[in-house]
């Protein structure tokens, strides 16, 4: 007989139902048959509704596990992807919690950053596996079956997040992670699936998404609609090298979503919201398909565990303006962006100019780049911090800034290196042209940098979804090895404890397990292949994009 565990939103429902017989059902112990879930659902039906927007509310939510400036979930399993990747940085001081990224320690099974990563994407796994036992087989409610459908997308997600980590996602019948479902019969033997039979769970949920979000009408774009279905979809096909069918699934994405009146940004539109320092910061931005909708009052349970706090240059209660922990661009890519491009401006220069900040103010000081107030709120930027991020208003101290999790412009880049994968470098060619020259550039061309197609793809998605989560994991995908400096130091911006290079498959880019999960799962077997990066290693790898 299966049993879920109650999530913390359902103690919360008790304080308010006792008039009902809600409480007349609760188990002691705290567990609660699948039967009884069931039966609570009939009888407080919006103990559904309150569950299903737990988990959507757990993707970001600040001090998850910890009361740590560090723990904030799924967003914070997106920057460290950035942070392990090769362009983005943060400076190696006293105050950056996430030096472990930058100098490959995460891999260590006893600290808290690996740990984090690890059991956010499981606990979400499990709490949905909850939810969904809470329905019988014949629900038939339509704003049930919606919330099911978007339950199994968040599952597929939940494992998106965790499975590249851990194995080559094109190694498909490699070892990757343990699978939490009903067909085990020993989580304390629970071994590792393929990469395949990872996939295949991925595949399967989104399959249903797909086929039961027609029609939903979402509130805002937290919610998960059948656009954002497909975008996933075709995430996970492009993992696996499926590229017709990756293809298929952003191309209808695209379809739907443009339908929905989401489109890119213009230049103009970059330009302005830059000027403002605005910039992708609300989940209502016309290229945003799904985002995660920060509240005021969520951001204020611990305002340094927000991604407002690492990412954004603007806030006046963060990590980042506070103790100079800015998040920057390698100057190597940097470097290569053309001056004609608006995504140039996403990121300060050397001498810490970026053409359309040149307006902003911070607490009325008339240069907001090198403005320090001598305490806590700012000090001056770094050479190629980025401000891309933006806040409203300038100097914030809420920190509620909301992040994006998809946007139209990557479902343009999939069908560009889907094509390409297809063998259809002309078609490839055009799209990723059309893409570029109307939102991004109208002097580009795909030739421009003398790069072959698919290292300019790779390029155009480094550029374009730069501190949106997909660093180490594109990196990884397209068996590209991960560079971040040219024979010296003078090279990049990167610290000395995080300078070096990595072969393509070392096997120190895949996560370890936790302590916690080898304990008392005794048929894991760890990654145990490669060793903590030295500083200054493989000085002649080069990647084929920053050459």
């Amino acid at each position: 007989m299966k049993l879920y565990r109650i999530i913390p939103v359902l103690a919360a429902l008790a304080a308010f139902a006792a008039c009902t017989d809600f409480d007349d059902i609760v188990p002691e112990g705290g567990t609660m048959l699948a039967s009884q879930v069931q039966e609570t659902n009939a009888i407080l039906p919006e103990r559904a509704s309150a569950s299903f927007n737990g988990m959507l509310t757990n993707i970001g939510k600040p001090i998850k596990m910890y009361e740590k400036p560090d723990d904030w979930e799924f967003l914070m399993m997106l920057f460290c992807n950035d942070l392990e990747g090769c362009d983005a940085l943060i400076a190696d001081n006293n105050y950056n919690w996430f030096s472990v990224c930058g100098e490959y320690s995460s891999r260590n099974a006893d600290y808290r950053n690996p740990y984090i990563r690890y059991r956010a994407p499981y606990n979400m796994i499990a709490d949905v596996n909850s939810f969904l036992g809470g329905f019988d087989d014949n629900v038939s409610d339509p704003e049930s079956v919606y919330m099911i459908a978007q339950a199994h997308a968040i599952r597929a997600y939940s494992y998106m997040l965790i499975a590249p980590a851990y194995q080559f996602v094109t190694k498909k019948d490699a070892p990757c992670i343990p699978l939490l479902s009903d067909d085990v019969a020993d989580f304390t033997h629970n071994p590792r699936a393929t990469v395949a039979q990872v996939y295949k769970v991925i595949l399967d949920d989104l399959d249903y998404a797909v086929a039961h979000l027609d029609g939903y009408a979402r509130p805002t774009k937290a919610y998960i609609n059948k656009a954002v279905a497909l975008g996933l979809r075709a995430r996970a096909h492009l993992d696996m090298k499926e590229y017709q069918e990756a293809y298929n699934d952003a191309s209808d994405a695209i379809a739907l979503a443009t339908a929905a009146g989401i489109r890119p940004k213009t230049v103009d539109e970059l330009s302005v919201a830059l000027e403002k320092g605005t910039a992708f910061e609300s989940i209502n931005e016309p290229d945003w398909i799904w985002g995660y909708d920060m509240t005021k009052d969520l951001a204020l349970t611990y305002r340094y565990a927000t991604t407002s706090s690492w990412l954004r240059s603007f806030s006046a209660w963060a990590y980042a303006p506070a103790c100079q922990c800015y998040t920057c661009i390698n100057k190597m890519l940097y470097d290569k962006i053309p001056d004609t491009d608006i995504r140039k401006q996403w990121w300060v220069d050397d001498a810490l100019r970026s053409k359309l900040i040149t307006s902003l103010t911070w607490d009325g000081h008339p240069d907001v780049a090198n403005y320090s107030d001598g305490g806590d709120t700012k000090l001056p930027f770094v050479p190629y911090t980025n401000v891309k991020f933006g806040c409203n208003p300038i100097g914030t101290v809420d920190n509620d800034e909301d992040m994006p999790l998809m946007r139209i412009d990557e479902m343009y880049l999939i069908q560009a290196e889907c094509l390409l994968g297809l063998n259809n470098a002309a078609d490839a060619k055009s799209v990723l042209e059309t893409y570029v020259q109307t939102y991004r550039d109208p002097a580009y061309t795909a030739d421009g940098k003398g790069l072959s197609l698919a290292d300019e793809i790779w390029f155009q998605r480094r550029v374009e979804l730069w501190g949106e989560g997909f660093g180490i994991f594109d990196t990884k995908r397209l068996g590209k090895p991960l560079v971040r400096f040219h024979d010296d130091e003078t090279s990049t911006n990167y610290s000395a404890a995080f300078r070096f290079n990595m072969e393509a498959e070392d096997g120190w880019l895949l996560m370890r397990f936790p302590q916690g999960e080898l304990d008392t799962n005794f048929s894991v077997v760890d990654n145990k292949d490669g060793e903590l990066p030295k500083t200054d290693q493989l000085p002649l790898l080069r990647d084929g994009v920053t050459d």
